[in-house]
């Protein structure tokens, strides 16, 4: 496959990428989603003892990094908005494990 060159469209993409604020606090993720620190970590990347920590008081806190937080949002946007994503690009973006196919894909 041979590189493509960057256009006028795909540096416009680009800026508007870069500058694109996507993030969730993880407080705002737990109070709107009933999930576990361990699923919370799960989505992120990362330890639960992690997770633990950004909850944690004083001296044991540790802030989540921006990679967390965008996770915390890309979940959200699923989870709010995952019906109304056209199935060519959810499949694309997100595929599923083959055993269920057929759960994730009910209304192709």
């Amino acid at each position: 496959m041979s590189l493509r060159n960057l256009g006028q469209r795909e540096l416009l993409l680009f800026r508007l990428y870069t500058n694109c604020q996507l993030k969730m606090s993880h407080r705002d993720f737990y109070a709107k989603w009933n999930v576990t620190h361990a699923q919370m970590a799960q989505i992120c990347g990362c330890s639960e003892p992690t997770v633990d920590r950004w909850f944690a008081r004083e001296s044991n806190y540790r802030s989540p990094a921006p990679v967390h937080l965008r996770r915390l949002a890309e979940m959200d946007l699923l989870w709010e908005f995952y019906e109304q994503i056209p199935l060519p690009l959810r499949q694309w973006l997100c595929p599923p494990p083959r055993s269920n196919y057929k759960t994730y894909h009910r209304d192709s």
